[in-house]
């Protein structure tokens, strides 16, 4: 089979095509026939080893001290099961699939066995396999996100980096929940958290949400550049401060900051869950969410994906057909 392969950690360039060998699917998984995956952030950051401050050694010592361990990036897939391995009761041959591998990607190549136990489900009706592909990373870790920060009905939240992939998922899995949502992004973006359904949005490069003199019991910051002190005063009493990307620092203040305020910063990984994988599908079948699709690139030119999101222009996802 083809795959995007890597073997020395950089730029873009360090990713060539080859071919590799097909995987069988062992006892109690399935083979997946990939129709597309996804360049997400943490495929471009594990292909630079740019991880968030503080957690340098400990990437290396999980991924590949001097060369990457796994050499297909890719965490998320959308696909045909094509076989199954003995004893597999959840799907069946010619079901179309989407789901997660995490830590393990995989997702750039033409096939890729997954365990049928894992974060795995079947794509909803009215879904292509691109649309499907763009909702299982960024979808799971919102739903994980506002499930620690126990986001309720009426509640204001504000997601700073609103419109990438994870901000995009946040803004209406929020609104699904009842909360009134504030969006910041910049001006080419706006329209788009408005169509996602943001109430109100801000435009950061013509003004700092923090400085604007509204308080949210909720701040979610998937793109890392909300601080806790830069933040502090925007927190209601008891509000949340929710990082998808802290580093060291922002995770040794948890503790400083539960002792001396009555705020919480809730930080730390985010796990793959089938069930969430499921809530997902219910929760776009039924039009509450919306896969949010910026580029599509053939396979071949995943390099040029790579690139494109390392620009940090992209909304929502960047999509590999395969």
């Amino acid at each position: 089979m083809r795959a995007v392969v890597y073997e020395r950690y950089g730029a873009p360039d360090v990713l060539e095509l080859r071919d590799v060998p097909t995987p069988t699917p062992r006892r109690r998984e399935v083979l997946v026939e990939v129709r597309a995956t996804s360049v997400t952030s943490a495929d471009v950051r594990l292909r630079a080893l740019d991880v968030p401050p503080g957690f340098g050694l400990f990437a290396r010592l999980a991924f590949g001290v001097f060369r990457p361990r796994q050499r297909i990036l890719g965490v998320e897939l959308a696909g045909v099961v094509v076989a199954i391995g003995e004893e597999v009761r959840r799907f069946a041959v010619g079901d179309a699939v989407f789901g997660l591998t995490g830590a393990r990607m995989g997702c750039h190549a033409e096939y890729r066995a997954l365990p049928e136990d894992g974060a795995l489900a079947r794509i909803p009706e009215g879904l292509d396999f691109e649309q499907a592909a763009a909702l299982p990373f960024g979808g799971t870790t919102a739903l994980e996100l506002l499930r620690r920060a126990n986001v309720r009905s009426g509640e204001r939240v504000l997601v700073n980096g609103a419109s990438g992939c994870v901000g995009a998922a946040t803004v209406q899995l929020a609104k699904h929940l009842g909360a009134h949502v504030t969006g910041v992004s910049s001006t080419a973006n706006l329209a788009l958290l408005r169509a996602l359904g943001a109430d109100e949005v801000v435009d950061y490069t013509r003004g700092d949400f923090t400085g604007n003199g509204e308080s949210y019991d909720v701040i979610v910051d998937t793109v890392g550049t909300a601080t806790f002190s830069r933040c502090r005063r925007s927190l209601e009493d008891g509000g949340r401060l929710v990082l998808a990307a802290a580093g060291l620092p922002e995770m040794l203040a948890i503790p400083w900051v539960a002792m001396t305020t009555n705020a919480r910063i809730i930080a730390g990984p985010v796990a793959e869950r089938a069930e969430d994988v499921a809530r997902l599908a219910e929760l776009a079948a039924k039009g509450r969410l919306e896969p949010v699709i910026d580029r599509v690139y053939p396979l071949e030119h995943a390099a040029k994906a790579h690139a494109y999101v390392d620009s940090k222009r992209k909304r929502g996802s960047v999509i590999v057909r395969v």
